[in-house]
């Protein structure tokens, strides 16, 4: 595929007007809702291909939050897309001033192998909200869905409207060559940096959607057989790859038993007596990041899972007791089925220890007392917070989703995706009359009129 001529096609198409009216906007996000609910069945099976995940979870965190958020932005995009009027100040009387939602053009979009429909497609709904066109980069990684994406998009539009490339690092790097007016990416923070500084030679502006370690801190006053099974669903949903997963959790000493007995009992009830061998526990996506975490498990003492499957790549929940800070497992972002659990007696030397840290996609608290749930809040940095659940705060189309510092940059879901990929532009229209106050030569006039006018 020439990529330039693909760029270059797009941009022509972006600059004849074609995708501004909120009409087309809406048409074009009619087209991709039909498009698939048609492949609804073939993307379900893709994702079980690619990642062994139900249909049932499979739909329940991607196709459902993608249609969810589809439906949202038809809803709305009217009056995102309205221009907004403004007050002028008296120094520019007579004088209109609006603000344009102005489409940013052609976005590049790279999206992960974790949840390859959902985080392909959501921000394709936020850029054709906006009014531009998308060039859509999928995961090697999650090849059948990348495929069943591809087939998908070219039986509804036009590419010079939206257009899906495939491919690996290669492709990646040749995308990375070109001018565009923006670009999405969600992936991890060092090849985020390559995309960042890729951009940064035509200063195309960037959302970073990156990861960490996203911690949970558990207060004494906690529910216990609750929060064990939130923590279970929320960790091991996708085998825990997922980049908001709980990473590994702070518990107060006494309560570390009856936490890992909790959870213990939790993983049981979700996935049975023997995960490895039912339907609901999906697998690694590769060999390489199977091994990888193979490795993990070695910090620390298993206290619940610890088996795995290597001929399906499949790795039992497992809990980890006995961790320090200086293990193996807690200098990476896990991401997989493997949670640790560390202790402690001191909430402010804790809170002293994380604020030292990179600042994490998201933060876990479980507690009943609102005031010490806003004094973490406060003092702990992150993308975003969830308070006695986890994960579920990505999945609202109320709310901007994103991450700070390492863990990304920008933000995406409803308004804010359409945010995202649109220009706020001042337009300020004058009238006729001209008080040339403001015009030289200056001598004789008094800077107290100048006060009054501005």
């Amino acid at each position: 595929m020439d990529l330039t001529a693909l760029v270059t096609a797009q941009r022509q198409h972006f600059n004849t007007g074609a995708t501004r009216g909120v009409a087309i906007r809406r048409l074009m996000l009619d087209k991709l809702e039909r498009a698939i609910l048609a492949h609804e069945g073939e993307l379900l099976s893709a994702l079980e291909e690619d990642l062994g995940k139900a249909a049932f979870e499979a739909y329940a965190s991607e196709l459902g939050i993608v249609l969810g958020e589809l439906r949202f932005a038809k809803r709305h995009v009217e009056r995102w897309a309205a221009d907004q009027k403004r007050r002028s100040p008296l120094a520019v009387f007579p004088a209109r001033s609006r603000v344009m939602a102005d489409p940013r053009g052609v976005a590049l979009i790279m999206s992960p192998w974790n949840y390859p429909v959902q985080l392909t497609l959501v921000p394709l709904i936020s850029a054709l909200a906006a009014g531009c066109t998308a060039v859509v980069k999928p995961s090697a990684y999650a090849s059948a869905t990348s495929a069943a994406i591809g087939r998908l998009i070219e039986s509804v539009f036009d590419p010079r409207l939206v257009a899906v490339v495939e491919g690996g690092r290669a492709e990646n790097a040749a995308l990375l060559e070109e001018k565009f007016d923006y670009i999405f990416f969600t992936g991890s923070t060092e090849v985020g940096k390559t995309v960042m500084t890729a951009a940064a030679k035509h200063l195309a502006p960037v959302t970073l959607e990156l990861g960490g370690k996203s911690p949970v801190i558990i207060r004494e006053d906690a529910d216990i057989p609750l929060t064990a099974r939130r923590l279970a669903w929320g960790k091991f949903l996708n085998a825990g790859q997922t980049c908001v997963a709980p990473d590994h959790v702070y518990v107060p000493e006494r309560l570390r038993d009856a936490l890992v007995a909790e959870l213990a009992r939790q993983i049981k009830k979700l996935y049975g007596p023997d995960p490895l061998a039912g339907p609901d526990l999906p697998k690694i996506v590769n060999e390489r990041h199977f091994q990888r975490l193979c490795a993990l498990m070695g910090s620390g003492r298993v206290a619940v899972g610890g088996r795995t499957d290597p001929e399906r790549r499949r790795i039992e929940p497992t809990v980890l007791v006995d961790v320090a800070e200086e293990d193996a497992v807690m200098a990476e972002e896990i991401f997989g089925p493997i949670l640790p659990i560390l202790t402690y007696t001191d909430l402010d030397e804790l809170v002293v220890r994380q604020q030292a840290k990179p600042k994490p996609l998201a933060l876990y608290l479980f507690t009943r007392d609102q005031s010490e749930a806003q004094y973490l809040v406060e003092r702990l940095p992150s993308g975003g917070v969830c308070v006695n659940d986890a994960v579920v705060h990505l999945a609202s189309s109320h709310v901007p989703f994103g991450g700070v510092g390492e863990s990304g940059m920008g933000s995406c879901h409803g308004k804010a995706g359409f945010d995202t990929f649109t220009h706020y532009r001042t337009v300020v229209c004058r009238g006729r009359l001209d008080v040339p106050v403001r015009y030289p030569p200056y001598g004789g006039k008094k800077i107290s009129l100048l006060k009054k006018l501005m």
